[in-house]
């Protein structure tokens, strides 16, 4: 869907110091992604037409979005003279007949529910939430669904005091009474703010229409602490993992396993409990066994682990690696490597085995080379295979072998020292037999 009636405002402007971190508060990630990626990410469902506005670490912001999106318009709110959420909207030129504001720290917002604000034609759409214990936050008024006026906790009366409707952040207006009425709101309060909630009590003296819309609480949360971003990305996660369920994954104790947005899974797979799957992975007709670690990387017709981790930038295809073995930015055909290797920077090829302690040295302090190795080869554990260095096809590398240079077909390399036996040096050493 793209609305061509309706401009989108993300407000992402603040300084998130209930975080207490020195990161933005927008950027702290979720399930593999700033939380900010998710509500430009629903926006653009929406319409193309986004703007962002920010403040705080800007250039850092708009050059973490940049990395996702190349297409959006950003403001830079004047916090020094117009602080608030009103005062966001103040250097704005709109766009479109209708302005629909959301904010940047909602990363459980979905589109669909934000295609309910463009279906009401109205003035002014204001999203409602229903708490049951709405202590600590305002009440919205509504009488013959329509919102009359918000009312600040503290000036609630003793009627008002059971309302159990809170405004939940989210407007969408027509252009023209953003724009008569931005200009009208002052910041006569304690906080010395402008509000964007002043445009309500305006344009009902105007007698505009003003519609509550009543949202799912859990996609309108806000992220304003380390614990809100927990309980955000426990929901993230349920949502990912029942989508992957419900597609036919299956997936052993979900509640154990962490899985990013944008990892794809192809054919019949299983994930067992304790794994975790970061984003840009690709899961085809594979087992991945339980607390493994797959980061940025192509697994198809094979078995991980247990215990295995497999860094960016690996391709593993018909390969079964046990566990503890480690494999980074390595393409692996048809192999065994059943346990306790580091593999990196290597291209081995289908047939072949690799025994246990085995390790690619594949960096020298400065540089980092790559380790080739051809097919039914058989490498004996507590190998070192020095790189740069080719193995060719069916060649046999005795245990304990350190390799530094390449090995023809066929061929059997071993350079360990010959054994030498004592004979009754532990008597020597500890004392008379007795």
């Amino acid at each position: 869907m793209n609305n061509n009636k309706i401009e989108i405002i993300i407000l992402a402007a603040g300084f998130g110091t209930r975080m207490k971190s020195k990161k933005p508060k927008i950027l702290h990630e979720i399930s593999g992604f700033p939380m900010i990626y998710y509500s430009i990410k629903e926006a653009k469902k929406i319409t193309n037409d986004i703007k962002i506005v920010l403040y705080h670490e800007a250039n850092l912001i708009k050059n973490e979005i940049s990395k996702y999106f190349d297409d959006i318009t950003y403001i830079i709110q004047d916090v020094k003279n117009f602080p608030g959420t009103a005062g966001a909207l103040k250097d704005i030129i709109f766009d479109k007949e209708k302005i629909l504001i959301l904010n940047g720290d909602m990363p459980l917002i979905q589109a669909k529910e934000l295609e309910k604000f463009i279906s009401l034609d109205n003035d002014i759409v204001m999203s409602v939430i229903k708490l049951n214990n709405p202590k600590g936050y305002g009440r919205v008024v509504i009488k013959n669904n329509k919102v009359e006026k918000i009312v600040e906790e503290k000036d609630v009366t003793k009627d008002e005091f059971s309302i159990k409707n809170v405004n939940a952040g989210v407007y969408l207006i027509k252009q023209e009474l953003l724009k008569k009425y931005i200009p009208m709101i002052d910041n006569n309060n304690l906080s010395k703010e402008y509000y964007l909630t002043d445009i309500i009590e305006l344009a009902k003296k105007d007698s505009k229409n003003i519609i509550p819309l009543e949202v799912n609480e859990e996609n309108f949360k806000g992220v304003n602490s380390k614990y809100d971003l927990s309980e955000a990305e426990k929901i993230m996660q349920t949502r990912i993992k029942k989508e992957l369920l419900n597609n036919g994954i299956t997936i052993r104790l979900p509640d154990s396993v962490y899985i990013e947005n944008e990892v794809s899974f192809e054919g019949e797979c299983i994930i067992e409990n304790g794994v975790s799957i970061y984003k840009n992975s690709k899961i085809i007709n594979s087992h991945i066994k339980s607390n493994s670690i797959i980061e940025e990387s192509i697994i198809e017709n094979s078995s991980i682990g247990p215990l295995a981790r497999i860094r960016p930038k690996s391709y593993i295809k018909n390969t079964h690696i046990g566990n503890f073995v480690e494999v980074k930015k390595s393409k692996l055909n048809g192999v065994k490597a059943g346990h306790l290797s580091y593999l990196g920077d290597s291209f081995i090829d289908e047939g072949s085995n690799i025994g246990a302690g085995t390790i690619t040295c594949n960096y020298d302090g400065k540089k980092k080379y790559q380790t080739i190795i051809g097919k039914n080869v058989f490498i004996g554990s507590d190998s070192q295979i020095v790189a740069p260095v080719t193995i060719e096809d069916d060649v046999m590398i005795a245990a304990g072998t350190t390799v530094t240079k390449n090995i023809k077909k066929g061929s059997l390399a071993i350079n360990r020292t010959p054994l030498k036996i004592v004979k009754n040096f532990f008597y020597k050493f500890f004392g008379n037999k007795k």
